[in-house]
């Protein structure tokens, strides 16, 4: 078959459409957003679905708005200068309709520009409140307050934070300060037992006053009984309190029976 010149108009024709047609129209997926550029400006924000732009005019960058993970080390100074350090995990996605906004003012690149330099600094500032100790004591305070101090911060960028989207590890100070949090530790506990055992035994002790107490209360009175009675009734009631209940097989012809006082 002889290709003549107006096949090749065909062909050319054909192919020019087929370029245009794949530079007119787009896709966009879920969970993703194109910014539109119209000779190198951003002119608007194409949402999820099949979209159309001008070819060879507008060009399309897809942005991502799916919730993403960043993780930092932080470092500070406590009120003590105590060094510290922590780890802090932040769950963010870019505010869908705020994109434009935010590519104008400071790019796409948020990890690098914002995240990175507002958990610093929020760190810095709010350890710089607390001693080394009240960081120990009050962590779940002071995590509370980080959070909510990214939050706010990136929240004015247009980056969005969920709630619970920030995790703040524990504090780590210096080896010679945890040892000497690990010693006082030590120490309190050694002084909390030692005043638990000294009131243990001065409980001990009043048991045995009151108990020695009670017994030479009861001598005295049984002395004042005794006493009272000429002896004479308490040592027969000693004899009752002992007497097996048998009577004996014969008795002296002196002596009255037990326990019966026989008058005469």
């Amino acid at each position: 078959m002889k290709w003549t010149s107006k096949d090749t108009k065909i062909a050319t024709v054909m192919s020019i459409g087929a370029i245009l047609l794949w530079n007119t129209f787009f896709q966009i997926r879920s969970g993703q957003r194109g910014i539109v550029f119209t000779f190198g400006k951003i002119t608007s924000v194409a949402n999820e679905g099949l979209r159309v732009k001008l070819p060879f005019i507008q060009t399309i960058e897809k942005i991502s708005v799916r919730t993403q993970k960043r993780e930092a080390d932080a470092e500070a100074v406590s009120k003590n200068l105590q060094p510290v350090k922590t780890t802090i995990t932040i769950n963010y996605f870019l505010s869908p309709t705020d994109l434009k906004t935010l590519y104008e003012t400071t790019g796409f690149d948020v990890d690098n520009k914002i995240i990175h330099g507002r958990i610093q600094e929020s760190v810095k500032a709010i350890c710089a409140r607390y001693t080394a100790e009240e960081l120990v004591i009050r962590r779940a305070e002071v995590k509370d307050e980080i959070a909510h101090s990214i939050t706010s911060q990136l929240g004015e960028y247009y980056i969005v934070v969920p709630s619970g989207g920030i995790q703040v590890t524990n504090f780590n100070f210096s080896p010679a300060f945890n040892k000497a949090i690990e010693d006082k530790q030590i120490a309190e506990q050694q002084a909390l037992k030692a005043a638990n055992d000294l009131q243990r035994i001065k409980v001990e002790a009043e048991q045995k006053v009151a108990e020695a107490k009670g017994s030479a209360e009861a001598i005295r009175i049984q002395a004042e009984a005794i006493q009272r009675q000429g002896g004479k009734d308490y040592v027969q009631l000693k004899a009752v309190e002992k007497w097996n209940g048998e009577l004996p097989h014969y008795f002296g012809s002196s002596g009255p029976m037990p326990f019966l006082d026989i008058k005469r």
